[in-house]
């Protein structure tokens, strides 16, 4: 994944990562923490009627010039220009989303680096219930805690990857994904899809989360849900309120 206006020094700043980036596998935890807690999951752009750009180059000026976010295919496009500039192999793979009550085809974009001889999920885009650090493929069956949350990846019924999150309580199923791998332009008809079909829910919804080190903060339409150490509040905004929270605490500009 390559745009000419990528340069790591300034992706490192967006994030705001000082270490020594190295292509291991402590930078690679540390990277996908650090833009997870800087760079919002964002639908601006769907809700403002556009198609969302998967041309490299608007990605990285959208996030690190214009200190925008973005949804799964542009944050993780983002990390795998790093990923690249580093030198860590990887390769990205289509996921099917699976909290609707519906099946649902493999709209979702995850990215499968490869540092130390392991094969680490890394994914920063997956709004709500998003992992919050790699996932190593060997631990299958096996309770992954990242902060207040846990996850667990096993195999389903056909031999596919399928990640699990406890939501109150309960194992959720998040999505299913294999390893075949994708290339880049795969992703535009999933794009299209989540940028203009009625059913996606970028369409109908605002959506707009920010992870931070104790929990996650969440804007689904009119609704603000603050999750801090496994605790949530939820709060329902009117219209102003939802230009403040955007502008104040998202840090992204108005929708109008």
């Amino acid at each position: 994944m390559h745009a000419s206006n990528f340069d790591l020094p300034t992706y490192l700043q967006r994030i705001g990562y000082t270490g020594h980036p190295a292509g291991d596998a402590a930078t690679l935890h540390a990277l996908m923490r650090q833009q997870l807690f800087t760079v919002p999951f964002e639908n601006l752009d769907v809700q403002a009627g556009k198609v969302v750009s998967l041309v490299p180059e608007d990605i990285a000026n959208k996030i690190l010039q214009q200190g925008r976010g973005g949804y799964c295919y542009e944050v993780n496009g983002l990390f795998a220009m790093a990923l690249q500039a580093l030198g860590i192999p990887y390769q990205f793979v289509a996921a099917r989303p699976m909290f609707y009550p519906a099946r649902r085809p493999k709209t979702h974009m995850a990215v499968i680096a490869e540092v130390e001889g392991r094969r680490w999920l890394c994914d920063l885009g997956f709004g709500s219930y998003g992992i919050r650090a790699p996932m190593d493929l060997e631990l299958l069956d096996i309770n992954i805690e990242q902060d207040s949350d846990t996850f667990l990846l096993t195999h389903d019924e056909r031999g596919e990857y399928l990640l699990k999150a406890q939501v109150d309580g309960q194992w959720a199923n998040q999505y299913g994904f294999d390893l075949s791998p994708q290339e880049w332009i795969d992703f535009v008809p999933a794009n299209y899809l989540n940028s203009t079909h009625p059913e996606a829910i970028f369409v109908q919804k605002l959506v707009v989360v920010q992870h931070h080190s104790s929990g996650r903060s969440i804007l689904l339409g009119d609704m603000l849900k603050t999750i801090t150490d496994g605790r949530a509040e939820k709060r329902q905004l009117d219209p102003k309120e939802v230009e403040e929270v955007l502008i104040n605490q998202f840090r992204l500009p108005s929708i109008h």
